[in-house]
């Protein structure tokens, strides 16, 4: 698929026929310089953004055939979310963050039990009941990891999630990522410009200038397109 930004005397094609498929349970990183098209990538199988051409199929469905309201609920159903900052809502607890997904949805098969549980396997069970504002910047990214999983989704999509955290709290998460995507074989799909952090992945889609290739690409090479 393409992303198209712009009219037709200033066009912008951030994304340019991009195509590859992710299997169920993989990490994959989508790497790329800053403005290389991989956050416009992210919005697009996110569903917050449409495609100027081309399809999105996930669990087998064609996203881009959805109107608002289908995408807004497959988006809940589906997709989890982790972004760089946490954007917790100071005024509630660790443990009324993690919730809200629940309340946008309406689900009523997802309890507070089930959020304790993931406060608990994140190892935040001593701090769910503290306002979001109390807690460090790597408590507050565990809490949002465990808000976008709290629907078990079938995709976590994260967004520079250790970007804004020192060496060691971006170790720990990553290390919690993965063991969660193991534990629970869900897929992983992560924008980072850290990929050092990361280590040994299942995939690594290079973005380069809108075009995507399939694993590391030295940082000296150029791309003929």
């Amino acid at each position: 698929m393409s992303k198209i930004y712009g009219e037709v005397d200033n066009r912008v094609k951030a994304l340019d026929d991009v195509s590859f498929s992710i299997k169920q349970g993989e990490i994959v990183l989508i790497v790329g310089s800053s403005g290389s098209g991989k956050s416009t990538l992210l919005n697009m199988i996110g569903l917050l953004d449409q495609p100027t051409s081309g399809k999105i199929f996930i669990d087998g469905t064609n996203t881009t055939t959805l109107d608002d309201d289908k995408i807004s609920s497959f988006r809940n159903k589906k997709l989890g979310f982790i972004f760089q900052f946490s954007n917790l809502l100071s005024d509630l607890s660790v443990l009324e963050n993690v919730l809200l997904p629940i309340q946008i949805s309406g689900t009523s098969k997802i309890t507070e039990k089930d959020a304790i549980e993931l406060l608990k396997v994140v190892g935040l069970e001593d701090q769910m009941y503290k306002r979001a504002n109390k807690i460090s910047g790597g408590q507050a990214q565990r809490v949002a990891i465990a808000r976008g999983l709290i629907n078990n989704p079938s995709i976590v999509l994260a967004d520079e999630p250790t970007g804004n955290l020192d060496s060691v709290t971006s170790a720990t998460i990553v290390q919690l990522m993965k063991s969660m995507a193991k534990k629970l074989n869900q897929t992983f799909i992560i924008v980072t410009h850290d990929r050092q952090h990361f280590g040994d992945v299942d995939r690594v889609i290079t973005i380069k200038d809108g075009k995507a290739f399939e694993g590391d690409l030295p940082s000296e090479m150029e791309i003929t397109v």
